[in-house]
């Protein structure tokens, strides 16, 4: 049954027992599934109890805004963020206040355009590498060769670094963090500083990690040069009193930007081209677009205006797929929200899942189609109708890096590669810190051209 129109103190929602009035949506295998279901069944604001804790969560655009952007200051991140400060420290995704707007505006200069811009190339050229290794009619798990990629991407731009010698040490030890980032119950039931099995798991993947980045602080420091990398910048960072990141603020805000621009982006990725393999006429489009644009040649920054469609593809995938797929606040004022309560130390959420599919705002909104982006329709979009960075103060700093290197990976293996997908394997979301493939995603590679990267043959152009 859908929500009363008389507003009360706290909205309605589901209530099963117990077990299920206890633990709410931590009790789900499925939190997507869950949180799809109750917001058919109550409508844009439902009410959930964890124990004694409330939480409502919210699914209308105009509630979003407000939370995000008209009172950022009453709201502070959720629990489950709080709750891995060992994990991501008081980086730019856990901090708040006075602290976090001074971080934010040392890291600010290290995402100008400008700068971002000039890591193109080195994207591009580290895609050709991994499709030197390719051959045709091979099987890979393609979110474990995404993985790969944009680790070693992330740590040439991030750091100016060859990572491939920490690569399996480093992809095994973010695994873990992830894995284990996606049991919420014991994110928020069982502190960190507790030696369970799993927490004695969590810490040494940290140290694993903390090792690698440390040891690059130390590097950056003794050499003293801006070698380009975004960690160069954040070294030279000053704050208005002549003040600088330590190693520990330097190490919270590198593993942050490092799941970020590894994690979030190979996700991206992964989810593109199981859409693509599962669309063939959408798949057919984008080879035509880069063939007309590109003609065998490797993408630069400045085709990427070029690659309308190509920009289409990824704004769908992303909206299907969003790799924050959950966001959640913390009250640290009183508030209201459409006409319900929200006291101090109750909780606020929201699911860009849910948001980016749903029928009001979106036609056939579980279908994959590209062409819904044609004029321009973000612009006549409720302003939280589409949010997969997130938005208002808090907003993705590194959205435009990860946009960028996400179109000119597809550009460029697209030119050379398609995948069939292994029949039968399942390809499950995971909904963990990110949205990722729970199983990976098993696929067959097709060259589509010779690896000197010729152009498109004629033959594909009449298939269309």
């Amino acid at each position: 049954m859908m929500a009363s129109r008389v507003k009360l103190k706290f909205p309605p929602g589901p209530s099963f027992g117990f077990r299920r009035w206890s633990l709410g949506p931590l009790n789900s295998g499925d939190p997507l599934e869950y949180f799809t279901r109750i917001i058919r069944e109550y409508g844009d604001v439902v009410g959930l109890r964890i124990f004694n804790f409330r939480i409502l969560l919210i699914n209308h655009p105009d509630h979003i805004e407000e939370v995000l952007v008209k009172h950022p200051r009453k709201f502070i991140k959720g629990r489950v963020l709080q709750a891995n400060k060992r994990v991501f420290g008081r980086g730019l995704l856990t901090s708040e206040g006075d602290f976090w707007l001074r971080q934010r505006r040392l890291a600010q200069p290290a995402f100008h355009r400008a700068r971002i811009a000039g890591y193109a190339s080195t994207m591009v050229e580290y895609t050709e590498r991994l499709l030197d290794e390719w051959q045709d009619g091979e099987e890979r798990d393609i979110h474990k060769e995404m993985m790969r990629l944009t680790l070693q991407i992330v740590g040439k731009t991030l750091f100016d670094a060859d990572v491939e010698r920490d690569a399996k040490d480093i992809g095994k030890s973010m695994e873990l963090l992830l894995e284990l980032g996606a049991d919420f119950r014991r994110t928020l039931f069982i502190p960190q500083w507790l030696p369970t099995p799993t927490n004695i798991r969590l810490e040494r993947a940290i140290r694993q990690i903390e090792k690698v980045l440390y040891r690059i602080i130390a590097e950056k420091r003794a050499s003293g040069r801006d070698a380009g990398d975004l960690l160069s910048m954040l070294l030279a960072a000053q704050d208005e009193d002549g003040s600088r990141m330590t190693d520990k603020q330097l190490r919270d805000e590198a593993i942050t930007l490092f799941l970020a621009g590894h994690e979030t982006t190979a996700n991206t990725l992964s989810w593109t081209w199981w859409l693509l393999a599962e669309n063939p006429a959408v798949e057919a489009k984008l080879h035509a677009e880069l063939g007309t644009v590109l003609a065998g040649r490797g993408p630069s920054l400045d085709d990427l205006p070029k690659l309308v469609y190509t920009n289409h593809i990824i704004t769908e995938s992303l909206r299907l797929y969003p790799p924050a797929w959950g966001t959640a606040r913390t009250a640290v004022e009183d508030h209201e929200i459409s006409g319900y309560s929200v006291p101090k130390g109750s909780g606020v959420s929201f699911a860009q899942w849910t948001v980016h599919r749903d029928r009001r705002w979106y036609e056939a909104p579980d279908e994959f189609r590209p062409e819904r982006w044609e004029g321009d329709l973000l612009k006549r979009l409720p302003r939280f109708a589409y949010f997969p960075f997130g938005g208002g103060p808090r907003q993705c700093i590194g959205n435009t890096f990860a946009l960028m290197e996400t179109a000119l990976i597809l550009a460029t293996i697209a030119q050379q590669f398609r995948f069939r997908l292994v029949e039968g394997y399942p390809v499950v979301p995971l909904a963990s810190i990110t949205l990722r493939p729970r199983h990976g995603i098993r696929a067959v590679l097709e060259l589509r051209t010779s690896k000197s990267r010729v152009a498109v043959g004629e033959n594909e152009r009449l298939a269309l």
